[in-house]
């Protein structure tokens, strides 16, 4: 049988051309709705200017007063600027506090983002944990910061802070890290759960279809998966950290040098009271006990400088996460 002439064989159609959007003119809208464009507009460039002149005067500020020396040397005692040292003890305190609170925030935040997100049984617990963490983020630090006071006081807990003749002071880097990481409990537990709801179901059943159990799944395929998210909360959580006052001057003494409570190099330390940034930029802002507004400015560019690459780092992940997403 001959085969028919190319002439009669019907050519493939063409593919549907694809819906073009017409963007609406806002010359349509009515007055009102153009009158509310504008004024969200006003309000998105005067947030954005004040952005720009506040991390603008930092800078200029900053490097006007930043010198090398204050970097490696530890606030003293003196009467001139030049006699009082620089903010190596605040700097290395902000690293220790923030470190002791997200090895406290991190695995906590992210145990409860798993429970709430992939199990949430008993439902009512479950909604009672919601509840207290969203609690938890609207509660000021210095109620924290009280209570941290009352509970670290109690001679339990005697041997995680200064003791003077038997009184238990209740102020060492255990106690604000303890405090400071419920200040980062709910960021954690917010970009956590939503990393792993972001995860399509679909992946979940794929895992299941080859004999993995739910605990084996959510390990092995849903946290590498929200591992970008994790990050995200980490950084979010560390920004928040380090930004705090009112739990560091009440439950870490506010010394500016590191105040051992013992004779042992690291515990004792740890035992002890110190700073950090932002408590040194208080004490020396002009309106301080220290009165150096110079050593305020530096200090605070630097600790400007550590928020920002933390800002630059969370983008990063939250970019790296869109554009390894699941299909």
């Amino acid at each position: 049988m001959s085969s028919a002439p190319a002439s009669l064989i019907a050519a493939p159609s063409p593919p549907p051309p694809a819906p073009v959007r017409r963007s609406e003119s806002s010359a349509s809208w009515r007055l009102t709705d153009r009158i509310g464009l504008g004024f969200a507009w006003l309000l998105g460039l005067l947030f954005c200017a004040i952005a720009v002149a506040i991390v603008g005067y930092f800078l200029v500020e900053g490097l006007r007063y930043l010198r090398p020396s204050l970097l490696v040397t530890n606030p003293a005692a003196g009467v001139s600027e030049s006699q009082t040292g620089g903010f190596l003890d605040p700097l290395l305190g902000t690293v220790i506090i923030s470190a002791m609170a997200m090895a406290i925030a991190l695995p906590a935040g992210i145990a409860i983002a798993v429970w709430l997100s992939e199990f949430g049984r008993p439902a009512a617990l479950a909604r009672v944990a919601e509840s207290g963490i969203e609690m938890l983020a609207g509660t000021p630090s210095v109620v924290l910061a009280l209570f941290g006071t009352l509970l670290f006081e109690a001679p339990a807990l005697g041997f995680l802070s200064q003791t003077s003749h038997g009184i238990v002071l209740g102020q060492s880097f255990f106690a604000a890290s303890a405090m400071l990481s419920l200040v980062a409990l709910p960021m954690v537990v917010a970009t956590v759960r939503e990393g792993l709801q972001a995860i399509p179901s679909h992946v979940r059943e794929a895992s299941y279809a080859v004999g993995k159990t739910k605990i084996a799944t959510t390990r092995r395929v849903l946290l590498p998966a929200a591992r970008p998210s994790v990050i995200t909360g980490a950084m979010l959580g560390v920004g928040r950290v380090i930004g705090d006052t009112a739990i560091v001057l009440l439950l870490l003494g506010g010394t500016l040098t590191f105040s051992s409570a013992t004779s042992t190099p690291l515990l004792g330390t740890l035992r002890g009271t110190g700073d950090t940034l932002t408590g040194y930029i208080y004490y020396n802002a002009p309106t301080g006990d220290g009165n150096q507004p110079s050593k305020a400015y530096a200090a605070a560019f630097v600790l400007m400088l550590i928020v920002l690459t933390l800002n630059v780092g969370v983008d990063f992940a939250v970019r790296r996460s869109r554009a390894g997403g699941w299909s």
